[in-house]
């Protein structure tokens, strides 16, 4: 699979993809259009390892319910991240059974790398 879940409203995703410029074997998914499935979360946590990789602490939701004051499980996760799609973090980038999550320099130099090899 060659994929990207991205925020088509955060600036920040916009100037990723701009950068990435995919190959047209990507497909993109906007999560807050088309939003995250089961299905398609377990294959990012099959290839990421777990569900709280996926998750970002710097939602604001995640903030404003104060959850940084409780001890989440994976299934706490998992509900989170299905329940609104400002918990992804974003972008996740998927290459096969590479997985690219978020927007640290580093993360999408590697992305980039492996999207153009």
């Amino acid at each position: 699979m060659k994929k990207i879940y991205y925020l088509s409203t955060c600036d920040t995703c916009k100037r990723i993809l701009k950068e990435l410029q995919p190959p047209a074997s990507f497909s993109l998914q906007d999560i807050k259009k088309d939003p995250l499935t089961e299905p398609e979360l377990e294959e990012m946590k099959k290839i990421s390892g777990s569900y709280e990789h996926l998750f970002s602490k710097r939602a604001r939701l995640y903030k404003e319910r104060e959850l940084k004051n409780k001890d989440l499980s994976e299934q706490d996760y998992k509900t989170l991240l299905l329940e609104h799609y400002t918990f992804l973090k974003r972008p996740v980038i998927i290459n096969g059974q590479e997985i690219f999550i978020g927007n640290s320099k580093k993360t999408v130099e590697a992305a980039k790398k492996s999207m153009h090899e």
